[in-house]
């Protein structure tokens, strides 16, 4: 998309917060003109348009560089409409956690795993009352209605633009357990990040990097920093993330 607009803006409407650019309503793939609910967010939206394509008309815009928007588009138009929807697909990743299948072989592996991996299965314990089985290979095994319960039961508690940094990081994690301990703040989710790449990280190690594999380990690691960027500003703390 070329850039058309000459400045953006957030202008306060009568049930939010809309973005302009230029005098124009901005409008998403689908035509429609989102409504934005929270103040902070409808600001931090409309500082991407203002710079996107370089700040210059004419400029090429390139979706990666409206992350915000992006999200913000899934809390209104698809999460708000159908939270029990979002919880659902959410919660299922506890049945399947990563951090509860371990590896067989080899040994050192199978120690990282252990040392880096069970505080968090522990944590769960802890903080939810949520007690994990956890096994050796991929077999599938059943965890406990009672605790699989328990893992679901904080998100019922969480907000649109919570569930929303949720359904990006669960599913690239793999693991609900670490993607509470993101939403806890238990954990930095390109922390988490890194936890659930371990055996790649691991393979990494011994058999030397693959460009590909790192590209998309970088793109992964914008995907969940923008997640709890987007998820912390919401929660009214617009300081810059880079970290997670």
């Amino acid at each position: 998309m070329k850039r058309f607009w000459k400045a953006a803006a957030a202008v306060n409407v009568e049930d939010g917060w809309r973005i302009q650019l230029d005098s124009r309503p901005m409008r998403l793939p689908t035509g429609e003109s989102l409504l934005l609910r929270h103040e902070k967010l409808a600001h931090a939206v409309a500082f991407e348009w203002q710079n996107a394509g370089g700040g210059e008309v004419g400029g090429d815009v390139k979706i990666e560089s409206l992350p915000l928007t992006g999200l913000a588009a899934t809390a209104e138009i698809r999460i708000r409409p159908d939270r029990g929807q979002t919880r659902d697909a959410i919660a299922r990743y506890g049945e399947t956690d990563l951090l509860c299948y371990r590896a067989i072989s080899p040994q050192n592996l199978v120690q990282r795993q252990s040392d880096l991996w069970q505080p968090w299965v522990e944590w769960a314990r802890e903080a939810f009352s949520a007690p994990l089985e956890v096994t050796s290979g991929i077999i599938h095994i059943k965890q406990k209605p009672q605790s699989l319960a328990a893992l679901s039961a904080p998100l019922m508690r969480y907000d649109d633009y919570q569930l929303t940094m949720l359904s990006v990081i669960v599913p690239i994690f793999g693991s609900l357990v670490l993607g509470l301990a993101v939403a806890q703040g238990a954990l930095l989710a390109q922390e988490a990040l890194s936890l659930s790449l371990l055996d790649e990280i691991f393979a990494a190690e011994q058999w030397g990097e693959d460009p590909q594999i790192l590209a998309r380990h970088a793109g992964l690691g914008r995907d969940v920093i923008d997640a709890a960027r987007f998820a912390r500003i919401c929660a009214g703390d617009a300081g810059t993330v880079t970290a997670g």
